[in-house]
C-alpha cells in the first residue's frame, strides 16, 4: 500500500506562487506515473498535470499550461507541482495520485481512474 502525504498549500494572493510536494513512502516510487489533481467545491475532480514514470514527461491541462510545472525527484520518492501566477478559480483542495500500471498511455494520464493511490489532499486558497 503506496502512501502518499501532500504539503506546501495554504492562502496565497492573486498572481502569487506555491510550490506543492506529494511525498511516496515507497522506494518503488520511480516506477508510478504521478498526477496532480484537483476539487473545489461542489465540483468533480479536475486533472492538473501529470508525470511519467519512465522518461519523467510532464502533462497539463490546459488551463495551467504555462503556469504549474510538475517535477519528481525519484531519489527523494516525491512529486512537485510548482504553482504560479494564481488565480482565484484555482482556489481547491490538491490531490496527487500514483499509477503503478506500467501500460497506461499518456491520454489516460487525466483520467482519475487511472490512478491507485490518492493522497489526502492539501487546500490552496487565492484571495486578496
Amino acid at each position: 500500500q503506496v502512501q502518499l502525504v501532500e504539503s506546501g498549500g495554504g492562502l496565497v494572493q492573486p498572481g502569487g506562487s506555491l510550490r506543492l510536494s506529494c511525498a511516496a513512502s515507497e522506494r518503488t516510487f520511480k516506477a508510478y506515473a504521478m498526477g496532480w489533481f484537483r476539487q473545489a467545491p461542489g465540483k468533480e475532480r479536475e486533472f492538473q498535470a501529470a508525470i511519467s514514470w519512465n522518461l519523467g514527461r510532464p502533462y497539463y491541462a490546459d488551463s495551467v499550461k504555462g503556469r504549474f510545472t510538475i517535477s519528481r525527484d525519484n531519489a527523494k520518492n516525491t512529486v512537485y507541482l510548482q504553482m504560479n501566477s494564481l488565480k482565484h478559480e484555482d482556489t481547491a483542495v490538491y490531490y496527487c495520485a500514483a499509477d503503478s500500471s506500467k501500460f497506461t498511455i499518456s491520454s489516460q494520464l487525466p483520467i482519475v481512474g487511472s490512478y491507485d493511490y490518492w493522497g489526502q489532499g492539501t487546500q490552496v486558497t487565492v484571495s486578496s
